[in-house]
């Protein structure tokens, strides 16, 4: 028997006649894996925005490749900048209205500098909210992580929660505390009056952990397969299951919550509001996912961690240590640290009923197109890192 979610929306015909048709649409951190996406789905809508402002510090060939396939009737500008700029800022919002603001610094290695992450993370948020007031911005959509809930540093975990789980969040991650922090600052500003008299509303996005075609993360663990004789590192345990969220399916929520503000009876609903966004991908651990996602290439994974994971736990701590007592002659990172080992290993699920609920989102992007799609990329890029690897190793 399907499960029925009653939503706020009506008719099948009111959740159609939801458009950003005419919107003139600012995306922060447009050239990154998320904000490429969302922008390609944004210039696929049948009716046409009328503006897409693509903000970023620098894109890269290929990003600009990609945007420039899409010729259509919606006009594109490319703004290359400092989301710290407060000027910059103030032109970039100029005229638009409606915010996506994904740019964002991800660490979870402590490879960028503490001052750095906080000025873009949490300061340039609250920036570009500034900007939004005083440039008459009606709507702006946060993207947020779910490593604001966290999981805490006891490794509680979490089954399927949702927006009314409570749960005792103690991470002391930086990256973790400023997207906080940065959310915090969005929802707070939901109901601020604008320069014109009008009123900004916001929401926010939590996503679980994204993967798909580009994704810099699951790059990484394949250059680690490759040293390891085409097997992947088991970092974490089988039963730390987690959801992950496909890149075309998250950047679609975002799409989606920005139609629905459009329309004031469905917009009274979600301003203010944060929101789990995760897909149908089954649940199973970080490590599991990699393997699922290419064990049709070949490839395989470890059966076991490398060691206990109490021991892996204050090996990483041991690490830690060591950092701290070589910072004032060298700044070494270490390859993990507790918060990972965390992470990667406590089950941390969350459903996406109430963004269904609220504005409607549903998976756009089955598990099966998802695992093709993004298992056909990992298959395009091998023989390209192995020739990087080889010439690195040289």
């Amino acid at each position: 028997m399907s499960k029925v979610v009653k939503s706020h929306f009506g008719t099948d015909e009111q959740l159609r006649a939801m458009s950003l048709a005419g919107v003139s649409c600012l995306v922060t951190g447009a050239g990154g894996f998320l904000g490429q996406r969302i922008i390609q789905l944004l210039l696929e809508e049948e009716e046409a925005l009328a503006e897409i402002r693509l903000l970023d510090k620098a894109f890269s060939s290929e990003a600009l490749r990609s945007f420039g396939k899409f010729q259509g009737k919606t006009e594109v500008k490319i703004l290359e900048g400092d989301i710290r700029d407060v000027t910059f800022l103030y032109r970039a919002c100029q005229g638009v209205s409606l915010v996506i603001h994904t740019a964002s610094v991800i660490d979870f290695l402590g490879l960028v500098e503490t001052q750095m992450l906080w000025e873009v993370n949490v300061t340039g948020t609250q920036m570009l909210l500034e900007a939004c007031t005083r440039c008459n911005v009606q709507h702006f959509i946060y993207t947020s992580t779910v490593e604001v809930t966290g999981p805490n540093c006891k490794g509680d975990p979490v089954f399927n929660g949702d927006e009314d789980t409570v749960y005792e969040c103690m991470s002391k991650s930086i990256y973790a505390q400023s997207k906080r922090l940065a959310e915090d600052f969005v929802l707070k500003a939901d109901g601020q009056v604008l320069k014109d008299g009008g009123v900004l509303l916001t929401c926010a996005l939590r996503s679980m952990y994204i993967f798909g075609e580009g994704c810099p993360f699951l790059q990484g663990h394949l250059d680690k397969c490759l040293l390891n004789k085409n097997v992947y590192l088991r970092f974490s345990r089988k039963e730390a299951l987690v959801n992950p969220v496909y890149v075309g399916n998250i950047a679609w929520a975002h799409v989606q919550a920005a139609k629905a503000l459009q329309v004031p009876q469905k917009a009274r609903h979600i301003r203010g509001q944060f929101y789990y966004i995760s897909d149908d991908t089954p649940h199973m651990s970080y490590a599991d996912l990699n393997y699922e996602l290419t064990k049709d290439l070949g490839f395989g994974i470890e059966p076991r961690l490398p060691m206990p994971l109490s021991v892996l736990y204050y090996f990483s701590l041991l690490l830690e240590i060591m950092s701290f007592l070589l910072r004032p002659f060298v700044r070494y990172v270490p390859s993990t640290n507790r918060h990972l080992v965390t992470l990667l290993n406590t089950p941390f699920t969350f459903s996406y009923r109430k963004a269904q609920k609220d504005f409607g989102y549903m998976p756009r992007y089955t598990w099966e197109e998802a695992k093709r799609c993004t298992g056909q990329w990992i298959a395009s890029v091998v023989p390209q890192r192995r020739e990087h690897l080889k010439i690195k190793a040289a």
